[in-house]
């Protein structure tokens, strides 16, 4: 079992029927290098796998060999990168466990597990189980939903669900009720918020700098696979995410172009235009100004900082005169805390009020049985 000492902040409510588990779900990246070659095997595992016909004896090698190449990148060619991204993720879940506190006290706390690395979801789930709670809302704070992203989690969970089964005591190893938040790409909550930040960092250092029509805004989203063995890889999500900012900004700032953080894969065509085409395509089109804004992510991490640059430092060879900004995510934003919160609200309410109503009911039930004993 592994140690929470960052997690579940408050006190344990004395019913176990009556207590949710909230577990923020995310990928994690790893805050050791020498952990690289396990997180990219279980990425291959979870991920790659599901385009790419990988045995499982491979998943090894795979995870060695892009350990590697993940050294190169983050150790040399980034001078010792590390990611922000489980510190703000943490961040996150504090946050957002205020929110549900202030409403619904200790009967909910806030877990996190990432796929990839420490905490890794199915020991977080198990140690969930092991505190007592028996309802769980798995919560993958990720924008959009798909097999390569949302849809992990709830196979991870499954994975401790089917572990456990055959546990003898049964009652102390499932939930009576699990709810999911499925991803929020198309939230005209989220959608209001991205458009806000856009245009609060437009009126600032660009003002009065350069013409509204000539500011090229390419909002970022991952890119995905055309062909994934029949599953969905988020870029439709993704898609429909831009379209919708898009559709808020085009007629204040026409130039406006979504651009796919792609993994370039060996004979698998990916998501285009990428970040770099997306805004050569802009700056031909006259933009003197550049702004890179990260949709289909809500925490930083090495995709939203490191791709985005290495896509700047070529265009600003090749165009130097062109004036390049890379924004940051929503991460702990209190207006993203509160709203990441209120959507979390209705499933909570909907798994404590079963308890409630069954507690009706037995009463009811109890009370029948003893007036039986009066007639």
């Amino acid at each position: 079992m592994i140690s929470h000492q960052s997690q579940a902040t408050q006190p344990v409510a004395p019913h176990n029927d009556d207590r949710v588990a909230v577990l923020l779900a995310g990928y994690g990246e790893v805050q050791s290098y020498r952990d690289l070659s396990l997180y990219n095997q279980a990425a291959t595992k979870y991920i790659a796998s599901q385009f790419l016909p990988i045995p499982d004896w491979l998943y090894p090698l795979a995870g060695q060999l892009l350990a590697l190449q993940d050294l190169y990148n983050f150790g040399v060619k980034h001078n010792h990168f590390k990611s922000p991204e489980n510190e703000i993720f943490e961040k996150q879940r504090l946050g957002i466990e205020e929110q549900l506190q202030n409403r619904w006290g200790n009967r909910v706390q806030v877990f996190k597990g990432f796929y990839f690395c420490q905490p890794f979801v199915q020991q977080v789930v198990t140690d969930i189980i092991d505190r007592g709670f028996q309802k769980l809302l798995i919560y993958p704070m990720l924008v959009v939903d798909s097999a390569f992203t949302g849809k992990i989690a709830v196979e991870q969970v499954n994975e401790v669900i089917a572990a456990t089964a055959s546990v003898n005591e049964p009652q102390h190893s499932t939930f009576k009720a699990i709810r999911y938040i499925p991803g929020f790409a198309t939230e005209p909550a989220y959608i209001d918020l991205m458009v806000r930040q856009i245009k609060e960092t437009l009126n600032q250092p660009f003002a009065n700098r350069f013409f509204e029509s000539r500011i090229g805004i390419v909002l970022t989203v991952h890119g995905g696979p055309e062909k994934a063995k029949g599953l969905l890889t988020g870029v439709i999500d993704g898609q429909a995410l831009y379209d919708r900012v898009q559709a808020q900004l085009q007629h204040q700032y026409p130039l406006v172009s979504i651009g796919w953080v792609n993994h370039d894969t060996p004979f698998i065509n990916w998501s285009q235009p990428n970040v770099k085409q997306a805004a050569k395509s802009l700056i031909k089109a006259g933009a003197q100004a550049i702004l890179f804004k990260p949709l289909g992510w809500v925490t930083d991490n090495y995709e939203t900082i490191l791709e985005v640059e290495d896509a700047i430092q070529p265009l600003q060879r090749q165009y130097p005169t062109v004036t390049y900004t890379r924004l940051g995510c929503v991460n702990d934003d209190p207006d993203f805390l509160k709203i990441a919160a209120e959507w979390a609200n209705p499933h909570i309410e909907a798994m404590l009020t079963v308890d409630c109503q069954q507690l009706t009911v037995n009463s009811q039930q109890s009370t029948v049985n003893n007036l039986k004993w009066f007639v």
